[in-house]
C-alpha cells in the first residue's frame, strides 16, 4: 500500500504552495486529477493583490488598507482576523514569488507593476500582463520539481478515509490503470478547487466539479457559507470564457445598447471597478430591462485604450476574443455576460487551515477560511492560494511531527477501497439505467435558473425539490462500458454525487438566509440584516441529511457599515 507523511490533493496553486511549504524531510506527494499545469489556476488572468505601493496613485498603500477593502468588499461577512492575516502576509508572499522567478510586469525602474481592480481604493493588483495565474502556476511547478515533490497525475480521489475522527488517507481511482486503491497518509491537505460546473454558464474548466468539497462533506466535515456564489461580471458571450477584471482595471467601459456607460446608475463613484457582485447584478439588470444586445449581453469597450496598450497589457484577452468570438478588441467592443466564477464558501477550516477532523486540512477555493465573506474582491483569490496554501503545508507538517498512528489503519483503508469497488461493480452489472450526463445537464439548468444571481423563496424551494428528484434518479445510473481506463463516464458518476450534495447545500443555505448580502441577492429580502444574519452558515451531514447551524463572524476593529462605491 502506498504511504505518505503528507498527501496534497490538487495540483493547482494552493496545492503546490502547500507541498512547497512542507518540511522536506517528510514524504510529501501531490495527487492531481489532471497534470498540474492543466489545473484551473492557469486560467486566472488579472493579478494578485498586495500593498506594495508601487503605483504612483498608491504610494501610501498599507496592508491595513488592503484588509479594510477586503472586509468591506465581503459585505462584512469575512472573519476580520483572517482577512488581516492574509493582507499582512501578501507583501512577503509577492516577494517570495518574485524570488522563485515569477515574471511580473514592471513599471519603469524595474519595480513590480500594479493596476486598479474592483472594490479597491488604491491600485494594488500585481500582474503579469493578463496571464498571472499561468506564470505563477508554472513557476511553482518548476520549484516543486526542483525540490523533487512526488506527483501522481490523473488520479481521482473518491473517498476520505476516517476512523475515530482522524483522517487515515484516501481512496483513489487511477485513471491510467482503471483501478481503485487506497493511499495511506498521516495528514491530508485538500486543494481541489471549485464547483463551477454545477452551473450552466461558468468561467470554470470542465474539471471543476467540486468533488473535493463533497468528499469532505460526506466524511463529516461541515461546509461553510456555501450560499455565497460569485458570478463574474464579464465572461465572453456565448462561450463564457473569462474576460479579466484587468480589462476594466486598464480603463475598459461597460456599455448598453443605448451606447451609455450604465454603471453610473449602480456605483457612481467606482463605476466599472465596483465589487463583482454589484457589477454582475448591474449587467444582468440591464439585460433584463432590454438594454442589452439580443437580450443576452452588453458590451465591454476597450477601443479607446489603443492598440499599443491592449497588446502590451491584455494580449491574452485579445487572443481569446479573436479565437473564440472572431472579434478584435482593438476595433470592436466585446459581448459579455455574467457567469458563475468562484465559491466564497467551502470546507470549514480555521485560520490555520485545519478542519475539525484530526489530520485533515484544506486551502484555496475548496476551503472556507472566511477571508472573502459574502463577496471576493478580484486579485484576492490568487493571494489566498499562496498564503493559505503555505500555511496549510506548514501546519500539516507540524501536525505530522507530533502525531502517532492508529491501529488497523491499513485494514480500514483496504475496506474503504473495497466499498468503492463494489459500488462501481453494481453499476456495471446494470443492463440499462439513467445516464449521468443527462442528470448533470438537468442539475445545471436548475442551479442557473433558480439559484443564480437573483433568488427568491419560491425558486429556491422548487430547486431543493428538483435536486431531491435528481438524487433518486442518480441511484439508477449505469455505466456503459466494462473498461474503466480513462473512463470519463465513471469520473462523472463518481463526482456527480458530490455535485448533488453541493447543489443541495448551496440552495438550503440560500433559502434559509432571508437577507441580501454580497453575492446572495434575495428579491424578497432586499436589505442586509446584520441583527439576524451577521453570521456564518454551517451545514454538516448527519444521519444522511444536511443539518444547518450558524456561528458568529470574527470582528476586530471594522464595525459593519453600509457598502457604498
Amino acid at each position: 500500500m502506498l504511504s505518505q507523511d503528507i498527501l496534497v490533493v490538487g495540483g493547482g496553486l494552493a496545492g503546490l504552495a502547500a507541498a512547497l511549504a512542507c518540511d522536506p524531510q517528510l514524504k510529501v506527494a501531490v495527487i492531481s486529477k489532471v497534470h498540474p499545469l492543466r489545473s484551473h489556476s492557469v486560467a486566472a488572468q488579472g493579478g494578485i493583490n498586495a500593498a506594495l505601493g508601487n503605483n504612483p496613485e498608491g504610494r501610501d498603500d498599507t496592508w491595513e488598507g488592503h484588509a479594510f477593502d477586503t472586509i468591506k468588499g465581503s459585505d462584512y461577512l469575512a472573519d476580520q482576523d483572517v482577512a488581516e492575516l492574509m493582507c499582512e502576509k501578501a507583501i512577503p508572499a509577492i516577494y517570495e514569488l518574485e524570488y522563485f522567478g515569477v515574471p511580473f510586469s514592471r513599471f519603469p525602474g524595474g519595480v513590480i507593476a500594479q493596476r486598479p481592480f474592483g472594490g479597491a481604493g488604491i491600485p494594488r493588483t500585481c500582474y503579469a500582463a493578463d496571464r498571472t495565474g499561468l506564470v505563477i502556476l508554472h513557476t511553482l511547478y518548476e520549484q516543486s520539481l526542483r525540490r523533487q515533490v512526488k506527483f501522481y497525475n490523473e488520479w481521482l480521489v473518491t473517498k476520505l478515509v476516517v476512523k475515530d475522527g482522524k483522517c487515515l488517507g484516501v481512496v483513489v481511482f487511477d485513471l491510467q490503470k482503471g483501478e481503485i486503491m487506497p493511499v495511506k497518509a498521516r495528514a491530508v491537505i485538500f486543494a481541489t478547487g471549485g464547483y463551477g460546473r454545477v452551473y450552466l454558464r461558468t468561467t470554470n474548466a470542465y474539471i471543476n466539479h467540486g468533488s473535493g468539497i463533497g468528499i469532505a462533506y460526506r466524511a463529516g466535515v461541515p461546509l461553510k457559507d456555501m450560499e455565497f456564489v460569485q458570478f463574474h461580471p464579464t465572461s465572453l458571450y456565448p462561450s463564457n470564457i473569462l474576460i479579466t477584471e484587468g480589462a476594466r482595471g486598464e480603463g475598459g467601459y461597460l456599455v448598453n445598447n443605448k451606447g451609455r456607460r450604465f454603471m453610473e446608475d449602480y456605483a457612481s463613484s467606482a463605476m466599472e471597478l465596483a465589487p463583482r457582485d454589484i457589477v454582475a447584478r448591474a449587467i444582468q439588470t440591464e439585460i433584463d430591462r432590454r438594454n442589452g444586445f439580443e437580450n443576452q449581453y452588453v458590451h465591454l469597450d476597450l477601443r479607446h485604450l489603443g492598440e499599443k496598450k491592449i497588446k502590451k497589457r491584455l494580449p491574452g484577452i485579445r487572443e481569446i476574443s479573436i479565437n473564440f468570438s472572431g472579434l478584435d478588441p482593438i476595433d470592436t467592443p466585446l459581448p459579455i455576460q455574467p457567469a458563475q466564477h468562484y465559491s466564497m464558501g467551502g470546507i470549514d477550516v480555521d485560520i490555520h487551515c485545519a478542519s475539525r477532523m484530526e489530520g485533515f486540512y484544506a486551502a484555496g477555493e475548496c476551503a472556507c477560511v472566511s477571508t472573502h465573506g459574502a463577496n471576493r474582491l478580484g486579485g484576492n483569490s490568487l493571494l489566498e492560494t499562496v498564503v493559505f496554501g503555505k500555511i496549510a503545508g506548514e501546519e500539516a507538517a507540524h501536525w505530522v511531527k507530533g502525531s502517532s498512528g492508529s491501529k488497523d489503519e491499513e485494514k480500514h483503508l483496504l475496506d474503504a477501497a473495497l466499498e468503492v469497488k463494489k459500488k462501481i461493480e453494481e453499476r456495471q452489472k446494470r443492463e440499462a439505467g439513467e445516464k449521468v450526463h443527462r442528470l448533470l445537464n438537468r442539475l445545471k439548468l436548475i442551479m442557473s435558473e433558480q439559484v443564480g444571481l437573483f433568488r427568491n423563496n419560491k425558486d429556491l424551494g422548487q430547486a431543493l425539490e428538483k435536486i431531491a428528484e435528481l438524487r433518486e434518479d442518480y441511484q439508477r445510473v449505469s455505466i456503459s462500458g466494462k473498461c474503466l481506463r480513462f473512463s470519463q463516464e465513471l469520473v462523472n458518476i463518481i463526482e456527480f454525487e458530490s455535485m448533488l450534495d453541493l447543489a443541495g447545500v448551496i440552495t438550503l443555505g440560500a433559502l434559509n438566509r432571508t437577507e441580501t448580502r454580497g453575492s446572495h441577492y434575495r428579491l424578497d429580502f432586499k436589505e442586509r440584516n446584520d441583527k439576524d444574519w451577521l453570521k456564518h452558515t454551517l451545514v454538516a451531514l448527519k444521519d444522511g441529511k444536511p443539518q444547518i447551524s450558524y456561528k458568529e463572524v470574527h470582528i476586530t476593529k471594522y464595525e459593519p457599515k453600509a457598502r457604498q462605491y
